[in-house]
């Protein structure tokens, strides 16, 4: 299982639109990055990511599940943009801001904190369980909440 972060911006698409989608889940649609688009493209069933709110809170507010792999954007008639499906599986006890994330010395090498605009990022294990312990959800040893 590999770990993501996906970003968002609340009046765009927020947490509880991400929740409100159920099982069912929602495509993460409308990027136009190729990075970005590169690392869905990477993404299996079962893999976990935060939902982060950009720039009103700036803090990763949720857990997302990838349900839906790599497959053509439906926003988009160009062929070279994909997207996942996912859907919301916990909300975070305790946002974690992009602040308090800056702030640790441990999560200094984080997509998140040296490329604050990609809008779909991959996060190390490591970073998985301190984010996690962060927002007052426990994970386990395998860093799945």
């Amino acid at each position: 299982m590999r770990y993501w972060l996906f970003k968002s911006e609340p009046d765009a698409w927020s947490w509880d639109q991400q929740v409100a989608k159920g099982d069912v889940g929602e495509e993460w649609s409308g990027v136009r990055n190729y990075q970005a688009r590169n690392f869905m493209r990477e993404m299996a069933l079962g893999d976990r990511g935060f939902f982060y709110h950009s720039q009103t809170d700036k803090a990763v507010v949720g857990i997302v599940e990838v349900i839906a792999t790599s497959h053509p954007d439906s926003t988009s008639d160009d062929p070279r943009w994909d997207c996942v499906d996912v859907k919301a599986v916990e909300v975070l006890p305790r946002p974690v801001t992009l602040d308090a994330i800056k702030a640790r010395e441990d999560l200094a090498k984080m997509v998140l904190v040296r490329n604050s605009r990609l809008s779909v990022q991959p996060v190390t294990a490591e970073e998985w369980a301190i984010i996690c312990a962060m927002g007052g959800v426990e994970s386990g040893s395998d860093g799945v909440p």
